[in-house]
């Protein structure tokens, strides 16, 4: 068994790069304490969780007990549900005398995606400040989002807890401030439980493999200067190959023996223990209960060859989206599954058919440019920097709207801008930018993992009733184009979805492709990315997950997309100009 496992905190955190498997780890984990006779409660607060597939129980945003693990409960940290709460919460302080137009000024206060941020980590921070567990568990597993997001929840209960010091005034983009205030206590709490090192354990999960590692070694020098210094290293599905003469499985271990010689001084330095790579997907109670302390799972029994994924490669798709002259090409999926290696490919493989193309991100980890490993003359590349977003709006509000204010007016107007929620109103902004450049050329947009592109899509859709209700019967409201409606016209956004052919990647995938469906944007195609079906690999770990790829590649296959382009499993990753322009050449 891990050390994670053996002696926790009461509160343990995996955390990671997209796709190190911190769900698999997190579950696991929560069962095994459970399993050995304590009381636990497995939260998500990944608005992309797919903790329902892997457990077999809906999700709630209660605590539910888990058959078949007795002391064992889960929830999900839904955002919508919080944010409706949040806003009760807030209307409720408001005094009895408070006329329908105030409320109605504070209901449209709170409607924007900042307030779903802020609720959602209310609901985390009263977890760590002990409310709303009323359950007497021995520990709280929080399984969390991708790096980027998690990092911004961690940070809250410090930013927080600085901008409400002394602040009883005005009102912000979260409601009145005093709704605010009655929250103070709790994130306070939050702040002292994470930053106990008899309390918190940080577990920084990641694969073997150099850019999850070096992303897990910012991460701890981040988490340290948040506070969180108790921290431990997991090493996940690390592979031994068992035949000497399959040279895939060869590469793949050496692959790996590599980066842990390599590890980063941050990572070297920590407690450290290794999960091997397992022969089965870890869905359902005796795959993860055999994830860290090993034993068989019955799979499912080998089928007869059966006909292949109707795909096309990269270089076809790069062809076609070339064709079409100018347009935005949001390339989105859960994290780990290879969205920044596509679309730096991609752009690479327009720039090669002729055209000019702006590569950027959204992604707060932002891996582009390392995914490059150069420059491109036609290329130009950049990243959404949330901070830097945020200092440039601050600046542009105090010029325009603060400009006519006395010095007191000003200092209230900089002091409301200090919010941590005004981040995510800088970051739709910039995105705004992005999606009206790519009328008149390519933009190419790297999204941050699942959860947190649909945080941004929020922002997008309340902008837009925001705009529509503004000019609703005016006549100039025909001309009013907005953000969504850019993303919602096909002739202008394609939306590339990529997954990997595993069961997660691929159940969130068709669950992020709902999600776009409701808000009326259809994916133009999905990218099949690490195919090991065509590398014929004789290594038996390796043959009984590739039966498991063949059962994802015809559920991908039977509907879920219109096309389907496959990039194969390579022993090299593709970094660079030149390795980026062959997958698409």
């Amino acid at each position: 068994m891990p050390g994670f496992a053996t002696a926790p905190t009461r509160f343990l955190f995996f955390t990671g790069k997209g796709g190190v498997g911190k769900t698999s780890l997190s579950t696991a984990t929560a069962i095994a304490l459970a399993d050995s006779g304590q009381r636990v409660l497995l939260v998500s607060t990944d608005a992309a969780s797919n903790l329902d597939e892997m457990l077999g129980v809906p999700l709630s945003n209660r605590p539910v007990d888990v058959p078949g693990v007795p002391g064992l409960q889960m929830l999900n940290i839904d955002p919508d549900t919080a944010a409706e709460a949040y806003r009760q919460r807030v209307l409720a302080q408001m005094e009895a005398g408070a006329s329908e137009d105030e409320r109605n000024t504070v209901r449209e206060q709170l409607s924007g995606a900042c307030t779903t941020e802020i609720a959602a980590f209310d609901e985390f921070a009263a977890l760590l400040a002990g409310e709303g567990i009323d359950g007497g568990y021995d520990h709280v597993v929080f399984d969390t989002a991708p790096t980027g997001h998690t990092l911004r929840l961690l940070s809250l209960p410090k930013a927080w807890t600085g901008f409400l010091a002394g602040n009883d005034r005005g009102a912000s983009c979260l409601g009145p401030h005093s709704g605010l205030k009655m929250q103070e206590a709790r994130f306070n709490a939050a702040l002292r439980a994470l930053s106990d090192p008899a309390l918190t354990t940080v577990v920084l999960v990641t694969r073997p493999d150099p850019r999850p590692m070096q992303e897990a070694a910012r991460t701890s020098d981040e988490l340290r200067q948040l506070g969180l210094a108790n921290q431990r290293l997991a090493v996940n599905g690390v592979f031994h190959a068992t035949e000497a003469n399959d040279p895939i499985a060869n590469a793949i271990e050496a692959l790996g023996r590599q980066a842990l010689t390599e590890m980063p001084d941050a990572l070297a330095r920590l407690p450290y223990d290794e999960v091997p790579l397992r022969a089965f997907d870890t869905v359902g109670l005796p795959a993860l209960r055999a994830l860290l302390q090993g034993g068989e799972v019955t799979a499912p029994a080998p089928q007869a060859a059966r006909p292949a994924l109707p795909a096309e490669p990269l270089s076809r798709m790069a062809d076609e989206l070339a064709a079409v002259g100018h347009g935005l090409i949001m390339v989105m999926g859960k994290g780990g599954v290879g969205k920044t290696t596509i679309a730096a490919a991609l752009a690479v493989g327009l720039v090669q058919r002729g055209h000019s193309v702006h590569l950027t991100t959204t992604d707060p980890a932002a891996h582009v440019a390392d995914a490059l490993n150069g420059s491109l003359d036609g290329l130009k590349v950049g990243r959404i920097d949330p901070k830097a977003e945020t200092a440039a709006y601050i600046d542009k509000i105090m010029a325009t709207r603060g400009k006519d204010l006395d010095d007191e007016g000003r200092a209230l107007l900089l002091e409301d801008l200090q919010s941590p929620c005004t981040e995510e109103v800088a970051v739709f902004h910039a995105f705004s930018r992005v999606v009206n450049e790519a009328r008149s050329s390519f933009v190419v947009l790297d999204t941050a993992p699942t959860g947190h592109s649909l945080l941004l899509m929020d922002a997008t859709g309340a902008y837009h009733r925001q705009m529509t209700r503004q000019y609703e019967g005016m006549t100039n409201a025909k001309h009013i184009i907005t953000p969504l409606m850019r993303l919602q016209d096909p002739d202008t956004t394609r939306v590339i979805i990529v997954a990997l052919p595993e069961v997660t990647p691929v159940s969130q995938a068709a669950a992020l492709q709902d999600d776009l469906r409701r808000a009326k944007i259809e994916p133009w195609a999905w990218v099949i990315n690490k195919s090991m079906a065509a590398t014929g690999t004789t290594d038996p770990l390796l043959q009984a997950r590739l039966e498991g790829e063949v059962r994802q590649t015809e559920r991908i296959a039977n509907g879920l997309a219109k096309r389907t382009f496959v990039l194969p499993w390579l022993p090299q990753p593709p970094v660079g100009v030149t390795a980026l322009g062959a997958l698409v050449g």
